[in-house]
């Protein structure tokens, strides 16, 4: 859609149901709000989706505008089926850094229904304008109000590991209550939004909540629940993940790496790499600089026969900047500048430039997973 503040924002396929949807069941109240519209009633109503989501968007971009204010990159907002994502790509450094990055968006999302409040005092009660300001008004109430729930992945529930994190000194401590706060938030949810719709304390006749309505009911709570949960989930799984990511050191996981030019045939270069205990091929230029990494995958590809035959340049792709990596560099820098540059194997190199090793990305997955595997 643009980039405000540089950050890219995208909207979701699924966006597009829940415009549709929205759409529908504005529209059914209008009918009886102001039955004069009749079929005009759904541009109006297509008219405050869209207006609604424009209230979403503020709201990430609060989050967005804090997170760029203490320097942490924002890859894109992204708005989806159940409102937006601000996919911010480092945590905040301090829990009152990660208080006020939570809390700035159901701010804004405050201060926006007091804007449509005022925005309606002087409109005449049922009116388009009227119904429009009054819905977006609720709305944006709605938004805050369930996104202060304390559990996560709700701004709520960030804001609460935040406390929990400055009282323990320990930002798993926060992540782990406040992840099981969610989980409890989504059962309740799929419990009770069913059971507060049926006894009719959400505004509407518990007689008139029957057939249908009763379907919908359930079907939105056990979507609210999904998304809850697996949010829950997926924090938990995040925060484990940036546990473990000081363990990923390049120089721990670089191959030995033998340095032979272009024209070796291949079977002679894999003797003198098992003859030194290497794992890896680099080829080199007369002077011994590197030009290209033998790849792992295309040796496996070229039967023993055939190898005497086979010089190790036809295997191998040319070196970019991208391909050289520090081998002082661990955790999440590394998985940044493999992530920056995909491929199949970097050469790994001294601040001297001298060459250290090769370092595979399967070797990296691997060290990625079993590091996960461990407890916390």
């Amino acid at each position: 859609m643009g980039r405000p503040f540089g950050v890219p924002v995208y909207v979701a396929p699924s966006w597009f149901l829940v415009a549709a949807l929205i759409t529908w069941v504005f529209g059914g109240q209008l009918d009886r709000v102001l039955p004069e519209l009749g079929a005009a009633r759904y541009l109006v109503s297509l008219f405050f989706a869209v207006a609604f989501y424009a209230s979403v968007l503020v709201h990430e971009l609060a989050h967005t505008v804090a997170a760029l204010r203490f320097k942490l990159p924002v890859r894109r907002i992204q708005l989806q089926f159940f409102g937006g994502v601000s996919e911010i790509e480092k945590e905040a450094e301090t829990p009152g850094r990660e208080f006020v990055l939570a809390f700035v968006g159901p701010l804004l999302s405050l201060v926006l229904s007091g804007v449509f409040y005022l925005a309606l005092l002087p409109v005449e009660p049922g009116t388009v304008p009227g119904v429009l300001l009054a819905g977006l008004m609720i709305s944006n109430l709605i938004v805050a109000a369930f996104n202060l729930l304390p559990g996560l992945p709700l701004d709520g529930g960030r804001m609460l590991r935040a406390v929990v994190w400055k009282i323990t000194g320990k930002p798993m401590h926060g992540t782990v209550a406040a992840a099981w706060v969610g989980r409890a938030l989504a059962v309740s949810v799929l419990i009770g939004l069913p059971l507060l719709t049926q006894s009719g304390a959400l505004g509407s006749d518990a007689v008139d909540n029957v057939g249908m309505d009763t379907v919908m009911d359930a079907l939105l709570a056990a979507i609210l629940a999904a998304i809850i949960w697996t949010g829950a989930g997926n924090s938990l799984r995040m925060a484990r993940l940036r546990e473990h990511l000081p363990e990923l050191r390049a120089r721990a996981l670089t191959r030995r790496a033998v340095p032979v030019p272009a024209d070796t045939p291949l079977s002679e270069a894999l003797r003198r790499a098992n003859a030194s205990g290497a794992r890896a091929l680099v080829v080199v230029d007369s002077e011994g600089g590197p030009v290209s990494l033998v790849r792992e995958a295309a040796i496996v590809g070229v039967p023993e026969h055939r190898r005497p035959w086979v010089p190790v340049s036809t295997l191998a792709q040319d070196l970019t900047d991208g391909m050289r990596v520090s081998a002082e560099l661990s955790g999440e820098e590394l998985l940044d500048a493999l992530r920056a540059n995909p491929a199949s194997e970097y050469l790994v190199v001294e601040e001297t430039g001298a060459i250290y090793g090769v370092l595979s990305a399967a070797d990296v997955e691997r060290a990625f997973v079993k590091a996960m595997a461990r407890p916390s």
